[in-house]
């Protein structure tokens, strides 16, 4: 079975980033998501990839700034529909793997509405830029599947260093990192993010933790 995600859902290019239609069809096509997670002003979980909606709805608002029926309202109105966490948890029904990417710095009360939506899930890894997520988190559940992202211009040194934290159970790195053989030491798993072309998914498809959009 294939181990490759879905970046945000992107299975083609007529489906709308992180909505609950383009995450049906990368089910039926047996393939996991990697989504968003950004926080709403009245402290949703929601799936959705920028922290403001200049670039979506052409609106300079926060997310943090609005909460989540106005916000709804707004991506219903620009069909792009805005799901929350839990639907997607409740479509995924325990049976498909998904890769969440908390965006921004989770509060205490966030980070306890994260725990209690994905306790007893199944095929749930979280992964973040800000370590001080995964540190948080994982004071609140060891048994949690934790990963910390690194950008392309990323010291090895640092990468090979994190990578032995006690919170750090696997690593997001960018596809430039795929066939460093540096990293082969590293005992935990690397998950691969963006393939963007369809020339680079033949390329690097029989990769394992692959992040891609099927253009």
């Amino acid at each position: 079975m294939t181990t490759h995600y879905i970046h945000r859902g992107l299975a083609k290019k007529k489906f709308k980033e992180n909505t609950i239609r383009s995450f049906k069809y990368c089910f039926k096509r047996k393939f996991g998501i990697e989504t968003d997670l950004q926080v709403t002003k009245d402290n949703k979980l929601v799936c959705f990839h920028d922290f403001n909606l200049k670039r979506k709805f052409k609106l300079n608002v926060n997310v943090k700034d609005i909460t989540y029926p106005k916000l709804k309202k707004i991506s219903n109105k620009n069909k792009a529909p805005i799901p929350l966490l839990k639907d997607l948890l409740k479509i995924s029904n325990n049976k498909h793997r998904l890769l969440l990417e908390i965006k921004p710095l989770l509060n205490n009360q966030n980070l306890m509405s994260l725990v209690n939506l994905i306790k007893k899930k199944k095929k749930i890894r979280l992964f973040s830029f800000k370590e001080k997520n995964l540190i948080n988190l994982y004071k609140l559940n060891k048994g949690l599947s934790l990963g910390l992202l690194f950008l392309s211009n990323s010291n090895l040194r640092v990468i090979k260093l994190k990578s032995k934290k006690q919170h750090v159970k696997f690593l997001g790195l960018e596809k430039s990192f795929l066939f460093n053989k540096k990293l082969t030491k590293i005992r935990k798993s690397i998950f691969y993010y963006t393939v963007k072309r369809k020339d680079l998914f033949k390329k690097y498809k029989n990769s394992k933790n692959l992040i891609f959009e099927n253009l």
